[in-house]
């Protein structure tokens, strides 16, 4: 089955590069109008440019999600250019590894407000412009399996993770009465620009041949559940959090 999101408008955090890219292109080749939000403006442009010629609806915002000063007058930018949003994408995300006690103060900051502060500032926006409009919405915010199990090296991402699923379930119960629904997608590991290095090492290799499939998720394992939860085929499902993680999370 594949939903027909013809009419909707999707704006898409972090769509530079890995899964908000991905996600961004889905989304189109859905029929969604879609908002591809980032800091790397060409990264932008050419997604934008790459989602038109396949006959799709596309513009491109500059949004860094850490300047909450900036959150607002994009959402502005966005439904000038598309029409009141539908569906909001909460993809942005950063990591800071290594043993907690070498943690820096500052990459901690980074983290929680990318990871967190920006995502729940963009879905308070966005709630507010749905509930007075009278308009039901979607928000699909992208969190992990280290919402609920331990990545060794990466305590601060793994806070956040679970911190976002709290956000999710929080925002779910308060604004269902709206007929907002806000649910998780709880991927496991899919390289990205974020991890390629580290899934190239002997190291990361090893990691690999240790999950249960001896295998990384590919960025299209996703498209089903995004598409779910985007469409009307989810009307009964708010505050979920989606594993789809090949059984990593077991």
């Amino acid at each position: 089955m594949q939903p027909d999101l013809t009419g909707r408008v999707a704006f898409v955090t972090g769509a530079t590069s890995g899964l908000g890219r991905h996600f961004a292109l889905v989304l189109a080749r859905a029929g969604a109008s879609v908002a591809v939000a980032g800091r790397r403006a060409e990264r932008l442009a050419t997604l934008r440019s790459e989602i038109e010629k396949g006959g799709g609806k596309c513009v491109d915002v500059a949004l860094d999600v850490m300047d909450a000063a900036q959150i607002a007058p994009v959402l502005d930018k966005a439904e000038a250019a598309l029409g009141p949003l539908d569906i909001l994408v909460n993809n942005a995300g950063m990591s800071a590894d290594g043993p907690i006690a070498d943690i820096a103060t500052a990459d901690f900051d980074a983290v929680m407000s990318t990871n967190v502060r920006g995502p729940f500032l963009l879905a308070q926006e966005y709630g507010r412009r749905l509930i007075a409009r009278k308009r039901a919405g979607r928000i699909i915010n992208i969190a992990s399996i280290a919402a609920f199990r331990v990545l060794p090296g990466s305590a601060p991402y793994n806070i956040s993770k679970a911190a976002i699923a709290m956000m999710t379930q929080c925002m779910a119960r308060e604004w269902a009465r709206y007929d907002i629904n806000v649910n998780a997608i709880c991927p496991g590991f899919i390289e990205t620009e974020l991890n390629s290095d580290w899934f190239e090492s002997d190291k990361g290799k090893a990691h690999i041949k240790s999950f249960p499939k001896r295998r990384l998720q590919k960025a299209e394992d996703l498209d089903g559940m995004l598409l779910l939860l985007a469409s009307d085929a989810s009307n009964a499902i708010t505050g979920a959090l989606m594993n789809v993680d090949e059984a990593q999370s077991l």
